[in-house]
């Protein structure tokens, strides 16, 4: 019987990211595993159990995988399987691929197999550095510098980790591939060997510079282009330049998480800014033009005569650009009217014939106080 298609059988596109094709693996190892299927179903479900693990281990080898996107099933030669081929290991071998994944839910997440002697590679952790900018300086966007920790190999010991005149010895618990497997009736459960922690060596004698981790701490500097329009929690990625992998693993990446000061005078609200500009009583009253700041310079707005606190001016397009905008937002200006403080007595007796002046003409000057005093005479009807 001609084999299925090996993206057929998982149920993943040619595509498939190696992730998913594990997933999609585990699915159906769980699902036609012989423990979960016996009596009549049991050589059904050990037929395409076979067929899901050879075609997890042909996909999520690379070079195996490649040859089979180019020549199909007359691509890959079975014999590369080991002992005897994909599927040619019986039970034993099944659980052995059962247990990746086992190992995979406890704590092997992260890891690969690809190292020296089938050493575990473990992908370096990703790093997080918080950067405060100003809010200019997020409108039009920065060039700057930081300074974050880096791996370089230890001179002493030229990266071994062994104190000079002494070398690494292949760890007698896992006889240098990394890991371990745990049996336990039918299943073997891989895990990466608690006693050299994946590398696959014993270091008897660790050199006394780097404490056996052939590798020191250090500092460099990094050149980091801050976006316009960038806004407050948004990341920037810089790739490769989080902590180190183990084994040969890749490193991983370096986020940089932005925060952005408070500002004096404008509110941020996405692209659009908002800012409170002080009136005096007599300029909200008889109107005129006054300069408001925005972030690239000075504007005038007119007030009317009569303006109220709490009136909102708009003006278009002298807010923030955002980086996935097509126009920059608005600059929002709120009227706040101050009311006159620490009068002199001219200033109060002034006042006191202006408020006389205002009752005598009637409701007309305070629109909203006559509107205000009648609701309450409704509510209380």
């Amino acid at each position: 019987m001609a084999k299925r298609d090996y993206y057929e059988v998982l149920g993943v596109p040619k595509n498939a990211s190696e992730d998913d094709i594990k997933k999609a693996y585990r699915k159906l190892a769980m699902k036609h595993h012989p423990d979960r299927n016996q009596g009549d179903t049991a050589k059904k479900a050990e037929d395409k159990f076979k067929e899901a693990k050879e075609a997890y281990e042909m996909l999520t080898d690379p070079q195996k995988r490649a040859a089979y996107d180019q020549f199909g099933h007359a691509g890959v030669d079975p014999s590369m399987g080991g002992r005897g081929g994909p599927g040619a290991e019986g039970f034993g071998g099944f659980a052995e691929a059962f247990g990746d994944i086992f190992g995979d839910i406890f704590g092997g997440g992260g890891a690969r197999r690809g190292g020296a002697g089938g050493q575990q590679v473990y992908r370096g952790s990703d790093l997080s550095y918080a950067m405060e900018i100003t809010l200019e300086e997020a409108a039009h966007g920065k060039d700057t510098q930081i300074r974050i920790p880096s791996w370089d190999n230890c001179e002493t010991c030229k990266g071994s980790g062994a104190k000079p005149g002494t070398s690494a010895k292949t760890c007698p618990s896992c006889n240098g591939s990394g890991t371990v497997h745990l049996r336990q009736g039918f299943f073997s459960i891989q895990q990466t060997c608690p006693n050299c922690r994946g590398s696959g060596k014993i270091i008897p004698e660790p050199c006394a510079t780097c404490n056996g981790a052939g590798k020191i701490k250090r500092q460099k500097t990094l050149e980091v282009k801050i976006p316009a329009g960038i806004n407050e929690g948004m990341r920037i990625r810089s790739a490769g330049n989080g902590e180190p992998g183990t084994n040969g693993g890749p490193p991983g990446d370096l986020y940089i998480e932005i925060r952005i000061k408070q500002h004096e005078i404008f509110e941020r609200d996405g692209d659009d800014l908002h800012c409170s500009v002080p009136v005096s009583l007599t300029t909200a009253a008889l109107g005129g033009s006054m300069e408001v700041p925005t972030l690239v310079g000075k504007a005038e707005i007119d007030l009317p005569e009569g303006t109220q606190h709490g009136k909102t001016f708009r003006l278009r397009g002298k807010g923030i650009k955002g980086i996935r905008s097509s126009y920059p937002g608005d600059l929002y200006c709120h009227v706040t009217v101050e009311t006159p403080v620490k009068l002199t007595e001219h200033q109060r007796k002034l006042l006191k014939d202006l408020d006389e002046s205002f009752k005598k003409g009637g409701d007309k000057h305070s629109p909203n106080a006559k509107s205000w005093t009648d609701r309450v005479k409704d509510l209380f009807k």
